[in-house]
């Protein structure tokens, strides 16, 4: 049967399909195109240019070559979700992701799937995510001009703009389209230094009384110094600033702790962020990741994580963004939750409005449960989902995530809770050899669908990829892909994350093979020692 279909071309490289019966990798709706599109016209606005055709195949199709158009011709029919009521498709809404990365990949995926959401842009996104169908991405959008972004807001009727990576926020991108009425998923700049000042962060907890680990700042490196020389061995070193994932040091000698200072104040490795040192008491435990949605006065968690941070397998190498996470974390009993919650975030939350910034969005609590006491302590805030944390969750999460997300724009997560489905969710991290050092860039990755197909319930979110001239996806990150699946329990979420990931052909890339080794025996891992 012949359906008509919409044809958008953004940019000479992507060309999007959507079919005026519901959704397509266009990710745009029919009520969101009849108020666009009138059949048989077309006009453009900057970077985008649209017009209608008519097709009769609804099958997934890429025809692709960046000197041609790539276009997708997929139904990405949203999902039945709960969790917060019948009426969530009450209002419906056009969302803008910002950022590029696997955690907005998540996002995207999530919100495609919420039943108010009528569309999902996502600026820059990646190649990853365009093929997925989970968005539309709009790479000519400039993320670090407000204006631009709120003119392309209101020219498309964007009525969530959900900020995914920090930068943007300590920058004041929420301020600026909040100030205009853009409903914004993601704190103001002020708030935002949470994660972009640690001393603040610091300063936060000390005031407010939240637990954490002890510490002092410092500007000058022979003080600094003096203080490691007090304190001894194993203790950790981190940059005051934003250090893109790369501003931890724990030093477990003297020496290795003397020379983060002189790298951080001395030599500037990490420029402004690195003017200012915090030197801080080493905790030994286990790490876990919380997360809470906030909207200033009202906090509810999401389910919990755990991350891999270090490099290689046993947790050794350097610290990275993430290798790996799986969801729930068992580290994380209903009672530590409570705890957390009770003193930790709603602290901060109550002491964020106390100092005149109050905090909307999502605090991300990287925890250390002590193995001395058994209790919560605070390592560190990110103002945003964590990365690969996020691919975890919104893999599990079963609510109409527009929805939740706008509530807490508005001040009315009161009263509201999240479902989740049953089971575990794990995801591998695959990187580019070199990481977290230099690596090759351009690197071949190929059987991507075949690995999403290998097992139920795997998704690969992309994190750093992009097409080349023979329509390859090819590695532009260090972090690249997020193997990610879910199973009846984290054996079986593991079991399909790595056969899936075995299934990737992609030399020039590693993982590491143990994600999950705090949570399941040993002998789990054995066949891929």
């Amino acid at each position: 049967m012949a359906m008509a279909f919409a044809t958008f071309n953004l940019s000479p490289s992507l060309r999007f399909v959507s079919n005026n019966k519901g959704f397509f990798d266009s990710q745009l709706s029919n009520s969101f195109l009849s108020s666009h599109l009138f059949l048989g016209t077309s006009f453009s606005v900057p970077t985008l240019s649209f017009s209608t055709i008519l097709q009769t195949s609804c099958r997934p199709h890429i025809n692709a070559s960046p000197c041609s158009s790539t276009s997708f011709r997929c139904f990405a029919q949203k999902s039945p979700v709960d969790g917060l009521g019948s009426n969530g498709a009450s209002e419906r809404l056009v969302v803008l992701v910002i950022g590029g990365g696997g955690r907005e990949h998540a996002l995207c995926y999530a919100l495609q799937r919420s039943p108010s959401c009528d569309a999902v842009f996502c600026a820059p996104g990646n190649a990853g995510i365009s093929s997925s169908g989970n968005a539309t991405c709009i790479p000519e959008l400039d993320i670090s001009d407000s204006s631009a972004v709120i003119s392309f807001c209101r020219k498309w009727g964007v009525g969530l703009v959900v900020v995914g990576p920090e930068a943007p926020l300590v920058s004041g991108l929420a301020n600026e389209l909040v100030k205009v009425g853009i409903p914004t998923f993601g704190p103001s700049a002020e708030a935002a230094a949470l994660e972009g000042s640690k001393n603040f962060m610091k300063s936060i907890c000390d005031k407010y009384g939240i637990p954490t680990a002890k510490y002092q700042t410092f500007s000058d490196a022979s003080a600094a110094k003096q203080y490691i020389k007090e304190q001894g061995a194993p203790i950790v070193i981190k940059a005051d600033g934003l250090a893109a994932g790369k501003g931890v040091i724990v030093a477990m000698t003297l020496e290795e702790a003397y020379e983060a200072v002189d790298s951080m104040l001395v030599e500037g490795i990490f420029g402004s962020a690195g003017c200012r040192v915090i030197v801080e008491e080493f905790l030994e435990g286990e790490e876990a990741s919380f997360f809470a949605l906030v909207d200033g006065e009202n906090a509810i968690p999401l389910e919990s994580a755990q991350d891999h941070k270090r490099v290689g397998d046993g947790d050794t190498g350097p610290n990275t963004g993430g290798m790996g996470a799986y969801s729930p974390a068992p580290v994380l009993t209903e009672e530590l939750q409570s705890l957390v919650m009770e003193s930790i975030i709603l602290p901060t939350v109550k002491g964020m409005s106390a100092e005149g910034c109050k905090f909307v969005g999502v605090l991300y609590a990287g925890l250390m449960i002590e193995k001395k006491s058994g209790l919560p302590k605070l390592i560190e805030y990110n103002v945003r989902f964590g990365d690969p944390e996020c691919q975890v969750l919104m893999i599990r999460l079963e609510s109409d995530l527009a929805k939740v997300l706008l509530a807490a724009c508005r001040g009315e997560l009161k009263g509201v809770s999240l479902n989740w489905s049953p089971g575990s969710a794990m995801v591998v991290v695959m990187a580019s050899h070199g990481y977290p050092g230099p690596y090759e860039k351009g690197t071949v990755i190929q059987s991507l669908e075949e690995a999403e197909n290998v097992a139920p319930c795997v998704k690969i979110f992309h994190a750093g990829t992009a097409l080349d001239l023979d329509g390859n996806f090819v590695a532009t990150g260090g972090r690249v892909l997020g193997v990610t699946a879910k199973g009846r329990d984290l054996k079986e979420a593991r079991d399909r994350a790595y056969d899936a990931v075995e299934e990737i052909k992609w030399p020039g890339g590693f993982y590491r093979r143990d994600i999950g080794w705090r949570a399941l025996p040993q002998n789990e891992f054995a066949r891929n020692a």
